[in-house]
């Protein structure tokens, strides 16, 4: 177990976070192998169903597996029971998965994000502990820096607009200060009422520059 955490130190970071009407999934881009930057535009945030998307930090393979099988059962529940398995189904189903191999446990941490009558938002551990997220998550190497973020900026009610801003800027502040925490953008989902939308890199970098001008603005002494 104490090696299961220490894996989990070293990786990623990714956030979600709950505004008015749905749910935005931050991450960032890099893939590190031990102490090395192996890839920079990786890939975080997967679209599970029309209504649910996943983020992954952890072992790639063991993470890719998992949400492999999350995206068939999903769509073989569909089939069979002619309706969307929920968020908390799927989070039910991966905790009892994750649970059953404690003894030789997927390296994983997840966060679930999707739309049933109301935004739902759920944290998963390596050992199939699951928590209701009732404003925010967020795992990997960079949680600390992007929990203080989220801790300073989250709001009830918060717009899309400003959702997917605090989202990019809990993930840059893991990007400054976490060695393991890096890649060329952000990659942003939001799940809402209209479904899961995917924002592209170019999207993302008009929120970052944006950013970075209304910071440049401020006095010297009131930038943070």
């Amino acid at each position: 177990m104490e090696n299961v955490a220490k894996q989990l130190k070293t990786g990623t970071t990714t956030v979600g976070l709950k505004f008015a009407d749905g749910v935005v999934l931050g991450a960032d881009m890099r893939a590190s192998m031990g102490n090395i930057a192996y890839d920079e535009e990786s890939e975080k945030i997967y679209k599970i169903t029309d209504s649910m998307a996943v983020t992954n930090a952890g072992n790639v393979g063991d993470s890719l597996t998992i949400i492999r099988y999350l995206k068939s059962q999903a769509r073989l529940y569909e089939i069979e029971r002619n309706e969307k398995l929920s968020v908390k189904g799927a989070t039910t189903l991966l905790s009892n998965i994750l649970n059953g191999n404690r003894y030789y446990p997927y390296i994983v941490q997840l966060i679930i994000a999707g739309m049933n009558d109301e935004p739902e938002l759920f944290e998963i551990g390596p050992f199939g502990g699951s928590i209701v997220r009732n404003q925010y998550a967020a795992t990997g190497s960079g949680t600390d820096y992007a929990l203080t973020t989220l801790d300073q900026n989250w709001e009830q009610g918060l717009s899309e607009e400003d959702g997917i801003r605090l989202a990019i800027k809990a993930i840059e502040a893991g990007k400054k200060r976490d060695i393991y925490t890096g890649g060329i953008s952000v990659n942003v989902t939001v799940v809402n009422k209209n479904g899961v939308r995917m924002l592209s890199l170019d999207e993302v970098e008009k929120y970052i520059q944006q950013a970075r001008r209304e910071k440049a603005a401020l006095p010297s002494k009131k930038r943070v």
